[in-house]
């Protein structure tokens, strides 16, 4: 370590140590790595009931094993420092989950599996000082296509949607995001595939990589109630880990604003094309309502084709078809706490929902309750 010709004049006369100095040079580095660093993350709860006997329940992402009970969700803890302003910015993400629904995720390394932990995103993220600034992500990045985030609290209602359900939801790759104005917004990207696995590589040789992109129109101010609407599109198109099966997820959604003070609209729709195998797709349609400063109020309606049998447990039929609706009151009582009460409806064409191992009801009901705390 160098030290400065005062500093060493002090120390030959005892009025400092150098190894004090040393130490205090080195937690001012620490000091200024760490500047701009945040902490933050949630602990997720809920308690489901579901009507009449039986283990089949809707097949959604975070549903499995949640039945009749009460149920720790996930507990995420987040550590970043966001991108500044300036043209060379560099920062990082690093959001980790442990709990059941690390499980779900399945973000383990292709190496082995971590049970109730997981990585959900870790990225090095940098700035290139093109045109207006391009923004990279280089690492495990969520998805860029979805109405719904894996976030449970940043959705209208707490439990999933099949879209969401059927959609890739994290990818280990590079993603470029470029800002062309205040309204319109594209990004695209290489992944290594298209499944969660981190590290993984394709069943095709080894050149092949998944490949993504999305553009986001956003209204301007001088088009009335409806400024801030977004018209969202996206594709990602790859393999699975160790697979040579070509999947392709289209997705397109529709946020809408309202001339009635409080109101949202929202549309989605996603199909998931398999080189090799049958199609599935879903449309939803959503409202929420800030009915007050504490109480909001949304519902979302949904169908579900399932060519699958994926997701219907129709294997081997082309006829799985799921209507589905949700209504879900959130009312904020506490501070920092989303607390919020849900009643959903699952409709098949078969009987898939009841007792295991095939189903014997047409319908499943489900009334849950969600907690999440926010620090």
């Amino acid at each position: 370590m160098k030290f400065e010709k005062w500093t060493l004049g002090l120390a030959a006369v005892g009025a400092i140590s150098l190894a004090s100095v040393a130490q205090a040079e080195e937690m001012n580095a620490v000091q200024t790595a760490l500047s701009g660093t945040t902490i933050s993350g949630y602990v997720d709860t809920s308690a489901h009931w579901n009507w009449g006997r039986g283990t089949l329940v809707p097949n959604i992402k975070f549903n499995e094993g949640k039945a009749d009970g009460f149920n720790l969700n996930v507990v995420q803890l987040s550590v970043a420092k966001p991108l500044d302003e300036t043209d060379w910015a560099a920062g990082y993400k690093v959001d980790l989950w442990m709990g059941p629904d690390a499980q779900v995720l399945n973000t383990g390394s292709r190496w082995g599996t971590w049970q109730d932990f997981a990585i959900r995103q870790a990225y090095v993220a940098l700035r290139v000082p093109f045109q207006n600034g391009i923004d990279l992500k280089m690492g495990v990045f969520d998805t860029i296509i979805g109405y719904e985030s894996l976030e449970s609290g940043n959705n209208p209602n707490y439990t999933r949607s099949y879209g969401h359900s059927i959609e890739p939801q994290t990818h280990t790759g590079l993603l470029a995001t470029y800002r062309l104005n205040d309204y319109i917004c594209a990004s695209a990207g290489v992944a290594n595939t298209i499944d969660p696995m981190i590290n993984g590589r394709s069943g095709k040789s080894e050149s092949y990589k998944a490949y993504m992109g999305s553009i986001a129109l956003t209204a301007p101010e001088e088009w009335g109630w409806i400024e801030g609407s977004t018209l969202y599109g996206g594709v990602v198109k790859g393999t699975e880990e160790g697979d040579n099966e070509t999947i392709t997820s289209w997705y397109t959604g529709l946020t809408l604003a309202t001339p009635v003070t409080g109101l949202k609209l929202g549309a989605a729709y996603d199909y998931r094309h398999a080189n090799d195998g049958p199609d599935a797709w879903t449309a939803a349609l959503y409202a929420s309502y800030q009915a007050t400063e504490k109480l909001s109020l949304h519902a979302r309606g949904e169908y579900l084709r399932d060519k699958t049998g994926n997701w219907a447990w129709l294997e081997g039929t082309e006829a799985g078809q799921i209507w589905a609706a949700t209504l879900t009151a959130q009312y904020d009582l506490w501070q920092n706490v989303i607390s919020r009460a849900e009643f959903r409806w699952d409709n098949s064409n078969t009987s898939m929902f009841g007792r295991a191992p095939t189903g014997n009801r047409h319908n499943a009901y489900m009334l849950a309750a969600n907690v999440i705390y926010k620090f």
